[in-house]
């Protein structure tokens, strides 16, 4: 349990939100005449769900990919499924991409 909490893609990806979280929190802070001389938040928020979104799919893939090669008389159902889920993903992400790009 201790061993996979203190994996190096655990430790990596703390760390990756921790500068993204610190980074977007500095940038957001300094304003001149009611905007921000950085204004990376609308970028780290676009990041993160494209990255999301990216290991959601692979995930989705690798699981149906899995599945096929273990039972190929049910591979076009998986497939199915597969391209169904794939679709909602993206769906998701075009929403959670737009609502991200506002601009405040």
């Amino acid at each position: 349990m201790i061993r996979s909490l203190l994996s190096t893609r655990m430790l990596t990806t703390v760390a990756a939100l921790a500068v993204a979280f610190l980074s977007a929190d500095m940038a957001s802070a300094q304003e001149v005449a009611g905007r921000s001389l950085i204004d990376l938040t609308s970028a780290f928020s676009v990041g993160l769900v494209v990255i999301g979104a990216a290991y959601g799919i692979s995930k989705l893939a690798s699981a149906a990919y899995e599945g096929m090669s273990r039972q190929p008389e049910v591979a076009g159902s998986i497939q199915t499924a597969m391209i169904i889920a794939a679709a909602l993903i993206e769906g998701f992400t075009f929403y959670a991409l737009f609502i991200c790009s506002q601009k405040a």
